[in-house]
């Protein structure tokens, strides 16, 4: 047989109608019947395999209170101080990262510390707030989220690692017009990373 005769257009065609037109056979087999019967022009990907039933979920409110949308866990930190539409506007600020070394650590290297950020204990904040007076300075910081608010001002900054928002100070230093926030990071493994031991 030859592969050109094989492959024509009327052979394909008259292959695509019998499948088309193939009959649906009744068996009594119960095995067949998540194979889907389809013919070919009707075939999706969606009907390959077996036939999915459908199955109705219902969805449980685990709040309290039966008016809010969502549960607490699935709304990031944070979100609440989001507030798109403000007009006030974003001021500059730098991010720096600082370490407490000793004399181990410069010429020794005994503690294991490497410039990075993963060996970090700080975060430093530098917001610079020109025409702004210490009074109208609103500051909240929450483990992952410093908001900061100025009547001309507003930043809500989502800070790189989670800090611990007590241990927490800030200074302004109103000949700069810059506010100073420095925070303790406080990762899952710090007790490990930098105990004394």
């Amino acid at each position: 047989m030859d592969i050109d005769s094989v492959f024509s257009g009327s052979s394909l065609q008259s292959l695509a109608k019998l499948l088309r037109d193939a009959p649906e056979e009744d068996d009594d087999n119960d095995d067949d019947d998540d194979v889907p019967r389809c013919s070919v022009g009707s075939m999706t990907p969606g009907s390959v395999g077996p036939v999915k039933k459908e199955t109705t979920s219902t969805f449980q409110v685990k709040s309290e209170n039966k008016k809010t949308i969502w549960n607490t866990e699935e709304v990031p930190e944070g979100s609440e101080f989001d507030d798109t539409w403000d007009p006030r506007e974003k001021p500059e600020y730098e991010i720096s990262f600082k370490q407490h070394v000793g004399t181990e650590d410069v010429f020794f290297g005994m503690t294991g510390k490497d410039p990075s950020t993963a060996c970090c204990e700080d975060i430093v904040i530098k917001i610079k707030l020109p025409e702004t007076k210490y009074s109208d300075i609103t500051l909240d910081i929450q483990d992952k989220v410093l908001d900061l608010r100025t009547p001309k001002k507003k930043l809500l900054l989502h800070l790189p690692y989670p800090v611990n928002s007590k241990e927490g100070r800030a200074r302004f230093l109103s000949e700069e017009e810059i506010l100073e926030v420095t925070l303790r990071v406080s990762r899952k493994f710090d007790f490990m990373n930098f105990s004394d031991g």
